[in-house]
């Protein structure tokens, strides 16, 4: 299964994986973090790998004097058991973590394809709308109703001016 792994993880094109599945911001940056932790690894791997696996305790007894230190220390190495880690709490926190980001990843679906459909009929009613210039006063206060009860309020406190009307069609006052 280790080849496998191996074999898989050598097939993944790091490069364009991000451009392809249009990952952005801070998943592009899990992912190039995910990238460099994985070829880390397999650089120690490697490294590891090429070392001798093999301690030659009779060269170091010809070596030293002492070797009653080095009868010691081959004793601790061949008793050594390299302690063993149960590792399912941790994949089912990364099963979690999993779960919760492809929940995270359809919320935000969800939410950006409502937003694009909202922005689609905005599209098209803009599209299909009539000019401005061919809309009643009746209609505009149909479709804004608080634009009518402002001008109701400025018209009564005597403030009502239109804008642009006096650089358009001149000051009537002086008349």
């Amino acid at each position: 299964m280790a080849a496998t792994t191996r074999s898989a993880a050598l097939k993944i094109d790091w490069a364009n994986l991000g451009t392809k599945l249009g990952l952005k911001g801070s998943t592009a940056q899990a992912l190039a973090s995910f990238k460099k932790r994985n070829d880390d690894a397999r650089r120690k791997v490697m490294l590891l790998s090429e070392q001798p696996q093999k301690i030659d305790f009779a060269h170091y007894r010809s070596a030293l004097k002492n070797s009653a230190v080095i009868d010691d220390i081959e004793k601790q190495f061949s008793a050594f058991q390299p302690k063993k880690y149960d590792v399912q709490r941790q994949l089912k926190a990364i099963d979690a973590f999993e779960a919760q980001a492809v929940k995270s990843a359809e919320a935000t679906k969800g939410k950006v394809d409502a937003e694009l459909q909202d922005l689609e009929k905005t599209l098209k009613n803009i599209e299909t709308a009539r000019p401005f210039e061919d809309l009643t006063v009746d209609e505009v206060v149909a479709a804004r109703p608080d634009i009518d009860e402002r001008v109701t309020q400025l018209v009564s406190k005597g403030r009502w001016q239109v804008p642009g009307y006096k650089e358009k069609f001149g000051d009537l006052s002086l008349l």
